[in-house]
């Protein structure tokens, strides 16, 4: 599919506007046909919402462009018969990333490794060697570029040809952590970068779940080397297991803190392996349906197309709280379709007035 410049420049500027998400951006682009038409009836939005509204300015967005092309990147629109297959997959999945290397690399079986930043000796040779033997093995290796595991991952597959992607939580040309400037750059020359934030773009905390929803999404299983308990290389897993995807862990010894992550992950129903072997059967003509167990019970989905019955924001919002609560729980208590619902809560967040979580679930902003 070729856009036109003008549908290109409005899906960026949608895209770019205040409390508009993946969710809300599909929804819009389905509601109105194309992101020419859903600009012009963002402020009409805003006011069902009870607040006014105004979308990002042009210029913002011309300086955004400029800086891409400075940067040597290109878009990546959610349509594009180059977006990746299993990423396209998700709920969430960015409707615009920047890109540079070689974008067939997410065309291929793609495997996600990730693991400690304060990782072990053992356990960053360890993922070295992994990522090495499943680059011969014909899989591209995905990470996320940090310290530790990330970059040995990134190291071991660079070393037999151009066989991985590096997915950022910053701008497309900033460089995190500074260390690895080389190693991004390299990535960028003879694999793939992905980055979904506009340049220009520091990374933040809130971008690595961000961040990691990618990184699980583009592969069919995700493999945890070495993480603690409390890691973000669990909020990848747990991602990929919601995703329906493979979910891996190296065990380790109990004695270690680095290791309970890992061992965690089994006891809960991820699949242990030992090699690089093990990662290839597992992931061989991968079908959907995982051997691993650990996933939550994916969100329901709900068509869009349909006319709309008036529903309230108000009324929706008088349904919510602060605390996370799923969609067909809300439809349940409205007695509205599902359709009206979901309407009602786009206004409500093109307003600020809602937030999205994990499964599926909203709130109201705390």
């Amino acid at each position: 599919m070729s856009l036109d410049q003008a549908e290109a420049f409005a899906r960026i500027r949608l895209l770019r506007s205040p409390n508009i998400g993946p969710v809300t951006y599909a929804q819009l682009l389905d509601r109105f046909g194309n992101a020419v038409a859903a600009l012009e009836a963002l402020p009409d939005l805003g006011k069902r919402g009870g607040r006014s509204y105004r979308p990002a300015k042009r210029e913002q967005i011309e300086r955004e462009v400029a800086a891409t092309k400075q940067a040597d990147a290109k878009y990546l629109f959610h349509d594009s018969p180059d977006y990746p297959t299993l990423l396209r997959e998700l709920e969430s999945a960015p409707p615009i990333l920047t890109w540079r290397g070689d974008l067939s690399l997410a065309a291929k079986p793609c495997v996600a490794m990730v693991g400690a930043r304060n990782a072990s000796a053992a356990a960053v040779k360890l993922s070295r060697d992994f990522a090495m033997g499943l680059a011969d093995a014909g899989y591209t290796v995905v990470s996320g570029l940090a310290r530790g595991i990330d970059g040995a991952a990134h190291q071991g597959a660079l070393s037999s040809g151009p066989k991985t992607i590096g997915v950022i939580a910053s701008g497309i040309e900033i460089a995190y952590p500074p260390q690895h400037a080389k190693l991004q750059e390299q990535i960028a020359r003879e694999g793939l970068l992905l980055a979904e934030q506009p340049p220009g773009t520091e990374p933040r905390g809130s971008h690595f779940p961000s961040r990691n929803r990618i990184i699980a999404g583009l592969a069919a299983g995700t493999l945890v080397v070495e993480a603690a308990q409390k890691s973000g290389s669990l909020i990848t897993a747990r991602l990929a297991g919601e995703s329906g995807r493979e979910v891996m862990a190296i065990p380790g010894s109990p004695l270690d803190a680095r290791s309970q992550g890992c061992n965690h992950l089994i006891r809960e129903g991820a699949v242990l392996v030992q090699s690089v072997d093990d990662v290839v059967e597992l992931l061989t003509g991968f079908d959907g349906q995982p051997r691993s167990t650990f996933r939550e019970t994916a969100a329901q989905q709900f068509e869009y197309g349909e006319e709309l019955a008036v529903t309230e924001p108000a009324d929706i919002a008088s349904l919510l709280t602060t605390a996370p609560v799923a969609i067909d729980e809300l439809i349940r208590q409205s007695g509205t379709s599902a359709a009206a619902v979901q309407l009602a809560l786009m206004e409500l967040e093109v307003t600020g007035q809602l937030q999205r979580h994990a499964a599926g679930k909203v709130s109201l902003s705390s």
